[in-house]
């Protein structure tokens, strides 16, 4: 497993290799050990899957009360996964990275990417279908559920359109902006 620093502090990206022959391949996507090892939480609670078609956009989603940190693979597809730093107190409050993820990478490792809490979290799917799992340290918490809208002016996110209009939830569209959105308490 190789933990890799990303622009934003505490966000990872994991690499994890994989072991092949002529009948497929193999390779440990969750070990509690070597995640407390390298620094990782190694505690989650739940494990959600979503499916979506080319130009869905999903996010930018948070929790607050029970705030969730994330570890996203995707099975199926590319995506354009994005986290922004919602933490006040953090050198990085307020700044984004986006990330492509997908299931088959050019290097023949699996890609993970841990994003923990008092983070907003959010993908567009750029392949005609994509699938998502993401290990959750808390349970959904419908009262604390929160949005920023994803086109924010001043998040300025670099969404890789390429002209398409994304497709996206009722609910997100009703999203907050970011400079009057309610804030996760963190640590």
């Amino acid at each position: 497993m190789q933990v890799i620093n990303t622009l934003l502090q505490d966000v990872k990206l994991i690499q994890l290799r994989r072991f092949g022959d002529s009948r497929g391949w193999f390779a440990e996507v969750f070990n509690q050990s070597a995640f407390s090892a390298a620094g990782l939480p190694s505690h989650f609670i739940q494990d959600n899957q979503s499916f979506s078609r080319k130009g869905v956009l999903r996010g930018l989603h948070y929790q607050l009360e029970k705030p969730q940190g994330k570890l996203v693979r995707v099975l199926s597809g590319h995506i354009w996964d994005v986290a922004v730093d919602l933490r006040p107190n953090s050198p990085d409050f307020g700044k984004w990275a986006g990330f492509h993820l997908q299931a088959e990478s050019p290097n023949d490792e699996l890609q993970l990417l841990w994003i923990p809490e008092g983070f907003a979290h959010g993908f567009l799917v750029l392949s005609d279908t994509a699938e998502v799992l993401y290990k959750t340290t808390n349970v959904y918490h419908p009262p604390g559920e929160r949005c920023i809208l994803w086109n924010d002016p001043t998040l300025n996110i670099a969404w890789p359109l390429n002209g398409v209009t994304p497709s996206v939830s009722a609910k997100d569209v009703l999203g907050s902006l970011f400079q009057s959105a309610d804030l996760p308490e963190t640590e």
